[in-house]
């Protein structure tokens, strides 16, 4: 493996010739490896594994593991045979290594790749030089011990290093802040590929950034104000007084330095590597370090400081009880140790009032309440939309506070909608799909309207979230929206779009039957495109409006797609005419007859169904006299030519749809938009839902048509008050809407928590005691004492047999762990005996390799019996089969 340190300065080069080399080391392999030469192998890795330098640098901890692809993928289009030191212990300690030589090729190929990739002055490119001498170092001793030859000990000549090329001039950056670059950090995990190039090149500012900094200066406010809204931010800092505390403590603990002039805090940033030191994790049992403590830090699973102390002593205590009270390591570990508590004790020492956030911002952790209900950090909500009151803003809350004036704000995430963005003409979505913004924007509490629900696509097609009202909006996120460049990312791990306090829940869902199949559809600003676009034109931007407000529209464009942007989906095919069925005459109704016709009358209604997919154009088939008349559905994709802020695509209502066959001529994608009313684009979300058709497939999140709904408090507002006087309103005096007259229904009636069978066992059971204590109370007094006095006598006896049952059970529980003491003390001696001290290892292995083949011995027993199954089922024939029966085409049964 080669570092990544110096890694922007990597050089391409031409092929190698490690294949020849290969084949020639294989020529010249010599004989076998002997014993004495497996073990040699093992005491060079961990020589070169444990080596520090005087300044306690460690020259193989860059390469104990290949590279990760997703941090550095032109590492491996310059680099073809990567490797790492992992490999090398990994083949040596289950024996591939056919000739010595091989094992001497491999360190000469982790040499080799760490010089062509980095740069002659970067720190990946000496630690390997020191590697190799370290390597050659222990290969003379194993010459003069005759364990190997000289000839096998030879580096082979892998090829030519590269030349190095000038570097660019470099320009100054400010750093920073360590905290900021952790969110970058979480954010780019699940960019694209570009982003994590960025990620690389960070610290190198372009020469285009440079002159994009130049030419803001120069800008009026006008686009100062545009560039603040694309610009992408972060939450605001809106820590308590403890998370304040722990923040400074962590701070300071990073400045101090040892007498060699290093960082004391660096040995404790990581865990060390399980590959290259297990012996630490069996020694061990509770490893921690800065980079977890920090990361639970920003979770907020600290709840004082005390808490987060416990932490910092675990891991000082850690190293004190791993290492050699004469190490380096030892003596850093107790300063800090030292050094923590005394800043702890005076970040507790001081008052609340020196950690105010500033604007005088007041952190509210636990949530705000506001109109009965409570609004935390995680939850999804609409907010008012200032530039469009029929589309309220889709956002995710990532802090709450309380400012000087007692007032109440929270920071949402921005959503876009597919029409708030710039994208490419073929661009299809989701139905309800919103897109992950880099807009943070402070809102106050009395912008949130209500409640709504966002859903990753790999789990939006399963259910729906559990307990989320019928009314309120679910909508599905699959991209990140890039504003600058005006790309869509498709994002590969949701936690990292997620505030980090929930960054661990998870919700449950109402799952589906099945899997539903969601259809995505073309995009809502097909009509904006002009007739004569071209592939060169310039992006169009969107066009802003309120200050803290998305666009009011987005752009589309006919440039080339994206690399990471799917192929639009191909049309579904028209389906064939389907012949009427056949009318049979049924003899005898049974229950496999109504069974049938019912299946029948299921089958007619799906094939009517067919094809009304979103956005796809269809001929149905004419109704016949041998068919049921049903209503038919024609959804075409309508656009308003004349609105700034165009809305999804809308369905006409089932209910008015005209029975009449109408006949329905296909249209082109291009063809020119119909022209819908101007309340379609403007209704209110509610009113726009209740529009809609639900078809089978187009949305399964879509919610069930609402009876009564009124608009949003801004829309409300927005009507005359004499208007809104002559109209039926609710409690908040917002105009209430009806989408049928209302009928009156019986109250709703609990189903019964039990069935008929167990009340009417338990009314009997009930019954029975009430005779037999009649029948007791009419004996006379002396029997009536004899009863009583027997069944006193066996609750006693039924106590005393469960006691001694428990105390026999106790009995056995103590003797068998005192037998399985008695065994593991025996085993420990066995191995001890056997291996000495590499004992717990020894052992450790076999534990894994006894889980390891209990898991296999597991998986074949099921397998045989999911075949036993099978086979039975093969035997059985099914009562309720959808098969043929003779009924069906035979009279006389």
């Amino acid at each position: 493996m080669a570092a990544i340190v110096g890694h922007e300065n990597a050089t391409p080069v031409l092929e190698s010739t490690e294949t020849d080399e290969a084949t020639k080391v294989k020529e010249e392999a010599g004989p076998p490896v002997m014993d004495d030469q497996w073990r040699a192998m093992k005491t060079i890795t961990e020589t070169i594994v444990s080596y520090r330098d005087d300044d306690d640098h460690d020259p193989s901890k860059i390469f104990h593991k290949k590279v990760n692809k997703r941090i550095l993928p032109d590492y491996y289009e310059v680099i073809k045979e990567p490797i790492a030191i992992s490999t090398i212990k990994q083949k040596a300690d289950k024996r591939e290594y056919a000739t010595f030589a091989e094992y001497v090729r491999d360190w000469a190929l982790l040499v080799h790749n760490a010089q062509t990739y980095n740069r002659p002055d970067a720190g990946a490119y000496i630690d390997a030089l020191t590697i190799r001498d370290l390597v050659e170092g222990e290969f003379e001793k194993l010459i003069a011990k005759d364990i190997i030859t000289a000839s096998v000990a030879a580096f082979p000549d892998l090829g030519e290093i590269p030349p190095v090329e000038a570097l660019p001039i470099e320009e100054e950056e400010d750093d920073d802040d360590e905290d900021d670059d952790e969110d970058e950090d979480d954010e780019a995990d699940d960019s694209d590929e570009e982003g994590a190039k960025k990620k690389r090149k960070r610290g190198r500012p372009s020469n285009a950034s440079a002159l994009k900094r130049e030419g803001t200066s120069k800008d009026d406010g006008q686009k100062a104000s545009e560039a603040a809204k694309k610009k992408r931010g972060r939450p605001p800092k809106v820590d308590t007084p403890m998370e304040a505390r722990i923040k400074n403590v962590l701070k300071a603990i990073r400045k101090p330095k040892n007498d060699q002039g290093q960082i004391m805090i660096h040995h404790f940033e990581k865990l060390p590597d399980k590959a290259t030191m297990p012996e630490y994790f069996v020694e061990i049992k509770d490893p921690i370090a800065i980079e977890l403590i920090k990361r639970k830090q920003k979770r907020k699973k600290y709840h004082s400081v005390d808490h987060f102390m416990r932490d910092v002593d675990t891991m000082f205590n850690n190293a004190k009880s791993y290492n050699q009270d004469e190490s380096q390591i030892y003596k850093d570990a107790v300063y800090l140790q030292a050094e923590a508590h005394r800043l702890a004790e005076i970040e507790k020492a001081r008052p609340d009032s020196d950690f105010v956030m500033e604007e005088g911002r007041i952190p509210m952790p636990n949530g705000i309440l506001h109109n009965n209900e409570l609004w935390q950090i995680g939850d999804w909500v609409h907010i008012q939309n200032a530039n469009d009151v029929t589309k309220s803003i889709v956002a995710q809350i990532y802090r709450t506070w309380q400012d000087t004036e007692g007032q109440h704000w929270i920071n949402a995430c921005w959503y876009y909608r597919p029409e708030q963005t710039v994208h490419q003409y073929e661009k299809h979505f989701f139905p309800d799909e919103v897109v992950k913004t880099g807009q943070y924007r402070d809102h106050h509490v009395d912008e949130i309207i209500n409640r709504c629900f966002v859903m990753f696509f790999t789990r939006y097609s399963r259910g729906r979230p559990k307990g989320i009202p019928a009314d309120r909006d679910v909508y599905v996120c699959e991209a990140r929206y890039n504003e600058e460049k005006h790309k869509l990312n498709k994002i590969k791990t949701w936690a990292s779009c997620l505030p980090d306090q929930v960054r661990e829940n998870d919700y449950e869902m109402d799952l589906f039957e099945g899997i539903r199949k969601v259809k995505k559809v073309p995009s809502p600003l097909l009509h904006m495109l002009k007739e004569d676009a071209k592939e060169t034109d310039e992006l169009p931007k969107p066009r802003w409006g309120a200050e803290n407000a998305p666009p009011i529209v987005g752009g589309i464009y006919k440039g080339p797609r994206d690399e990471n942007q799917s192929p639009p989906p191909e049309p579904t095919p028209t389906p064939p005419p389907q012949p009427p069925p056949t009318v049979r005459q049924v003899l005898n109704i049974s229950n496999h007859d109504s069974s049938d016709y019912r299946r029948n009358s299921d089958m007619n209604s799906t094939m009517q169904d067919v094809g009304r997919s979103y956005g796809a154009s269809s001929t149905p088939t004419h109704p016949t006299h041998s068919q049921p008349s049903y209503p038919l559905q024609h959804p075409t994709q309508q656009y308003h030519q004349h609105s700034v802020s165009p809305a999804p695509i809308q369905y006409h209502q089932h209910g008015q749809q005209n029975t009449a066959f109408t006949p329905h001529t296909p249209a082109s994608a291009f063809a020119p938009p119909t022209q819908t009313s101007h309340v379609d684009h403007y209704s209110s979300p509610q009113a726009r839902t209740n529009r809609m058709s639900y078809m089978p497939g187009a949305n399964p999140m879509a919610k069930p048509p609402d009876e009564v709904f009124h608009l949003s408090d801004s829309a409300n507002a927005a009507i005359p008050a004499d208007i809104r006087a002559q109209f039926q309103t609710d409690e908040h005096g917002r105009v209430l809407f009806f989408t049928k007259p209302p009928l009156d229904v019986l109250p709703p009636v609990d189903p019964p928590v039990h069935s008929l069978k167990y009340v009417a066992a338990k009314l009997r059971r009930q019954k029975a005691e009430r005779e037999k204590l009649e029948a007791t109370m009419k004996l006379p007094i002396q029997e009536q004492m004899r009863i009583s006095q027997e069944n006193h006598n066996k609750r006693i006896k039924l106590e005393e047999e469960e006691e001694a049952a428990k105390t026999v059970q106790a009995l056995e529980d103590n003797s068998m762990l005192a037998m399985a003491k008695w065994l593991d003390e025996g085993t420990d001696v066995i191995y001890k005996r056997e291996w000495g001290s590499l004992w717990q290892e020894a052992k450790e292995l076999d534990r894994i390799n006894l889980i390891k083949v209990q898991a296999e011995e597991q998986e074949l027993q099921r397998k045989l019996a999911e075949s036993s199954r099978k086979r039975k089922l093969k035997e059985c024939i099914p009562i309720n089969s959808k098969g043929p029966f003779l009924d069906d085409f035979d009279p006389r049964y």
